[in-house]
């Protein structure tokens, strides 16, 4: 989930590896549509998940050869994207029509993993990665089959992408997804990204609101007094098993405290609240609670604080 504006490019879908097209344009495209691309990722329990993307290209759908979008090299913590988003092409000019596909190219990249001990180890296309900190002792490897190749296939919604005029396309890679151990005792870990993708104007938003119910109080802690600004709103997709967290903030003052989870792909969420330590609260509506998000909605979900326990 990761709960985030992509670029004239957003995706949120599966992710497939496949070979790459004989046909090659590098003269860039022209024309009179735009496309944006933006990143963004869905959480997971991993430290780290530094990626290298080398190049973005559409494939047209009569295979008819690639359309660069950036043969740009950027390197990226996907966890750093978490609420918020990263501008891979902007307002590329592109010519109108059906693509079939669109590709990441990734050419390194490496992982860092917690360990049952309470450390980390860190798991790398090649021990001499450009993209690793400073001192980095690399554990394993980190398979990362045919992406710098053929790239990243990105199967499209509807099987295609209709381009005509601006599209802006919002891509979540889902890192929660991503990695996984080698079959076997080798020790390595392969990626096998997840993206998902939808046309942003399909994106949706849900609304947290929380006030203190009617008679209700927040105790002191510790000599300092509990207000609503020290609760996060958390939210969760279903099937994830992971959550992003936001602070709660009451920006006009009236006593209710709002926090926004925006870009979000259509489905099922799960709305809880992170609480300070030593407090036990009830809510109205009860917490957790189920929000379903339907394509471009904004969806409200006000809760009240209604009983406190030390």
């Amino acid at each position: 989930m990761t709960l985030a504006r992509k670029c004239v490019l957003a995706l949120l879908l599966p992710v497939l590896v496949s070979s790459g097209c004989d046909t090659l344009d590098t003269s860039g495209p022209s024309g009179d549509a735009s496309v944006t691309v933006l990143l963004k990722d869905a959480p997971a329990d991993i430290e780290a998940a530094v990626v290298t993307i080398s190049g973005i290209y559409l494939q047209g759908d009569d295979d008819s050869g690639r359309v660069w979008l950036s043969q740009e090299t950027t390197t990226t913590d996907l966890l750093t994207l978490r609420t918020t988003v990263l501008e891979l092409v902007k307002d590329v000019p592109v010519p109108e029509g059906t693509y079939s596909q669109l590709r990441f190219v990734i050419t390194g990249g490496y992982i860092e993993v917690k360990q049952p001990d309470g450390s980390t180890a860190i798991y790398a296309s090649s021990p001499d990665y450009e993209g690793l900190p400073a001192g980095a002792v690399v554990a394993g490897e980190l398979e990362m089959p045919s992406m710098a190749q053929s790239g990243l296939k990105v199967e499209l919604g509807e099987g295609s992408l209709e381009i005509e005029g601006e599209t802006i396309l919002l891509v979540d890679f889902d890192v929660a997804q991503s990695f996984g151990h080698a079959a076997g005792q080798s020790g390595k870990w392969v990626m096998h990204p997840v993206i998902r993708a939808i046309d942003l104007d399909q994106a949706g938003t849900i609304e947290v609101k929380l006030s203190l119910g009617a008679g209700v109080t927040l105790p002191v802690l510790g000599g300092v007094q509990v207000t609503l600004d020290q609760f996060k709103a958390r939210l969760s997709r279903e099937g994830d098993g992971d959550a992003v967290e936001l602070a709660l903030e009451d920006e006009d003052g009236d006593g209710t405290f709002v926090a926004r989870f925006e870009n979000l792909l259509p489905g099922e969420y799960e709305v809880s609240f992170v609480l300070p330590a030593g407090l036990t609260v009830t809510f109205g509506p009860a917490a957790p609670f189920a929000v379903t998000l339907e394509a471009g909605e904004t969806v409200p979900a006000a809760f009240e604080v209604t009983g406190v326990e030390l």
